[in-house]
């Protein structure tokens, strides 16, 4: 049997070196595989200079504008990605099996619902759980989970992706949406069709703004209605269209949970309830991760929370005598 030389790391010396690998090849990039790892980019960099010069072979590949994995390093990756996850199960269910659970915790969400209904639940459970530090990274774009380091993600859509683990949290739904102000200037539109005569706050999409409706009269086909609206405001944040809405400057299609605060006070208006808006925003708020084999504790219990926190869905009434705008002014994202 060969024995290791000056040279030569014996192979339980180079898992620091191989988990560097992975992250760079999740992340493709070194600067942001070092703040994943909690390390300098030297340090990153070292730690595959080593690795390479170990195995005698180039495994990444470097340019002035991107790092690429090449075929060798590929290759490393893949037939070390099952140990290296088994390894880190292994320490997170040792480390959860004794005290408190801790770690870290990185999560995506949408802006609104971030502000609105996560931020309270997060302090609760930052209270429950001193030990686990989440980081809350606020954003209406769809994240790479993976690719960009996050352990979980609090999504509005319709189909969550197969290549990652959902599990629902609640329903949602899309609502037209008006203030009393702007009723008593105009009247409630009494067809999808009537909203090509209304001041519309669209949300901010590529090209113009056309808004589908959907009836569905008992035993009969679906009757849908497509309309094109204009308006004075169009944004990228459903915040920015609800306050927009609350001051009188037009209709306004938002998701339940932004708008359910001021539509529980009667601060806006739903109208055309018997027409459902199609393909705006998602039909279900989902906890979306990752797939791997196990699954942290700090995940398992942030999960179990949200479930428990969003069951009842955005439809909740007004507290007696509840006549406040919704929380916040909206910011300038």
């Amino acid at each position: 049997m060969k024995s290791p030389t000056s040279t030569e790391a014996r192979p339980d010396q180079l898992w620091g070196q191989l988990h560097a690998l992975s992250v760079i090849a999740q992340l493709g990039s070194f600067t942001k595989a070092a703040q994943r790892l909690g390390l300098s980019k030297a340090a990153v960099s070292q730690r595959i200079a080593d690795l390479e010069r170990q195995l005698g072979q180039n495994l990444v590949a470097r340019t002035t504008r991107s790092v690429r994995l090449s075929e060798a390093g590929q290759r490393l990756v893949a037939e070390t990605a099952a140990p290296l996850a088994q390894i880190t199960a292994a320490l997170g269910a040792s480390r959860d099996a004794v005290g408190q659970p801790r770690g870290r915790l990185r999560l995506s969400a949408p802006v609104a619902l971030g502000r609105q209904h996560l931020a309270p639940l997060l302090n609760r459970f930052c209270q429950d759980y001193p030990e686990i530090q989440i980081e809350l990274d606020l954003s209406d774009r769809l994240v790479a989970l993976a690719q960009e380091g996050f352990d979980l993600a609090v999504r509005h859509c319709s189909a969550p992706l197969d290549s990652h683990v959902a599990v629902k949290l609640c329903d949602s739904r899309a609502l037209l949406l008006a203030s009393p102000a702007y009723l008593r200037q105009r009247p409630a539109p009494s067809r999808p069709e009537d909203l090509a005569e209304h001041a519309c706050l669209a949300y901010l999409r590529p090209g113009p703004a056309q808004w589908l409706f959907e009836r569905q009269d008992v035993g009969q086909e679906a009757e849908r209605v497509k309309v094109q609206v204009q308006g004075p405001l169009r944004a990228g944040n459903s915040e920015i269209l609800r306050e927009a809405a609350l001051d009188g400057l037009g209709l306004a299609l938002l998701p339940d949970f932004s708008a359910a605060a001021a539509l529980a006070s009667g601060e806006l208006v739903e109208l055309l309830p018997d027409w459902r808006p199609v393909g705006f925003f998602g039909d279900a708020i989902y906890a979306l991760r990752p797939w791997s084999s196990a699954t942290p504790r700090p995940v398992q219990l942030l999960v179990a929370a949200l479930r428990l926190a969003l069951a009842g869905g955005f439809g909740a009434p007004a507290a007696p005598g509840q006549k406040k705008r919704p929380p916040g002014r909206p910011d300038e994202r």
